[in-house]
């Protein structure tokens, strides 16, 4: 059995505003240019402002999705099942071949309420009990045996949560094979220019706490079982500078999910391609901006999975990316490097916004092997 699988975050995909009853910072920029001396007809303004702006962003993360063309797909930033239904049904099934359904999500720890979702096509699975969904929200350090004393710092004690988001489990039964999802949203690096040395122990905990979950599901048989750790894991371990430059970025917080454990899928195609996030520095040297193409989306396959897909190619679909980020990172001149690309964009993709997100999906084809059940650990870990 083949199946296509694919991870996005597709950010904020919400109901409301995520930042906050009187923060529309999307709408800024159009606003600024007039000027309303009733305060009632500005809210009026910027709140149609704002569901033009979400109408056009949806279409464009709808197009990302149908080109990636999974059979699986693991979503982060995510509302509710409220949301997500009606975006299935109204965008993404509009440009799509593919219908989805199976929808699964679970409130996660994420003070915004953006969660980690599941969806599949329609028809994967003849009953919906064949999908269980799992949250581990309320695990805990303690309980995953990852608590570093360094964490102390930051208030944190061995009983608190491991997860700033969550780690979602999706347990697959397909008959005669098994396939098991771990969907994941880390702790964010911040904006600060030393936020992701300050934050990697929190990431690297998280990152212990996902091989521990997974070596206690499957026991012994770790490496034999069916499993994907996939999401925006939040760090990288390498940047790609100006020219084009790779530029090792260890130790990552999440090393330990790549020494002796899992396999990036990723690692068939040149670093220079594989990133999946643009980001601009405020402040460099000199006052000129730092730029950076990271890799931060991530499929991690289990030995077993990777061994039976030894030429496995992933795809990373950039077409939703406003202009402001530039789609070769070897461009000389980073200032007029969108123009090369036009050809590249979904229609109505603006320079900041219209976009899909500012992350790009992943998607990569697998062959899933059969499973052996006596191979599955008799007992799995408490998720808190």
């Amino acid at each position: 059995m083949k199946l296509r699988i694919a991870t996005f975050n597709v950010e904020n995909l919400v109901s409301r505003n995520v930042y906050g009853p009187r923060r529309r910072p999307q709408t800024a920029p159009a606003l600024a240019m007039f000027d309303f001396a009733d305060p009632a007809m500005r809210a009026q303004a910027q709140a149609s402002m704002a569901m033009t702006l979400e109408d056009d962003d949806r279409q464009a993360t709808a197009l990302a999705i149908a080109e990636t063309g999974a059979d699986i797909i693991a979503l982060q930033e995510v509302e509710n099942i409220g949301v997500l239904a009606p975006f299935m049904k109204h965008y993404v099934h509009a440009v799509s071949d593919l219908r989805y359904g199976h929808l699964r999500l679970l409130s996660g720890n994420d003070p915004r309420g953006i969660d980690c979702a599941f969806a599949a096509r329609r028809g994967l699975v003849a009953d919906e009990a064949a999908i269980v969904a799992t949250s581990y929200a309320q695990a805990s350090f303690a309980s995953l045996g990852v608590y570093d004393p360094a964490l102390a710092r930051f208030g944190i004690g061995p009983d608190d949560r491991v997860f700033n988001r969550d780690c979602l489990e999706i347990a697959i039964d397909l008959g005669d094979r098994e396939l098991t999802l771990f969907i994941c949203h880390l702790k964010s690096m911040g904006y600060a220019a030393d936020g992701r040395d300050q934050t990697r122990i929190l990431r690297r905990a998280e990152a212990c706490a996902i091989r521990a979950i997974v070596e206690a599901r499957f026991g012994d048989g770790w490496r034999e079982a069916n499993w994907i750790v996939l999401g925006d894991l939040n760090d990288h371990r390498f940047s790609i500078g100006p020219g084009g430059e790779i530029v090792p970025t260890l130790p990552s917080g999440i090393d330990p999910l790549f020494e002796d454990f899992a396999v990036d899928v990723t690692a068939s195609l040149p670093e220079i391609e594989r990133w999946t996030l643009y980001h601009r520095d405020r402040e460099g040297p000199e006052g000129v901006p730092v730029e950076h193409h990271v890799q931060l989306d991530h499929i991690l396959v289990s030995p077993a999975l990777a061994a039976a897909n030894p030429d496995s190619r992933p795809q990373i679909v950039r077409r939703g990316l406003g202009y402001a980020t530039p789609l070769d990172p070897t461009h000389p001149d980073r200032s007029i490097a969108w123009l090369s690309t036009r050809a590249d964009r979904y229609p109505r993709i603006g320079w900041l916004r219209p976009q899909a997100s500012d992350h790009c999906p992943v998607a990569v084809s697998l062959t899933i092997p059969k499973t052996r059940r006596s191979d599955r650990a008799e007992s799995v870990p408490d998720p808190g």
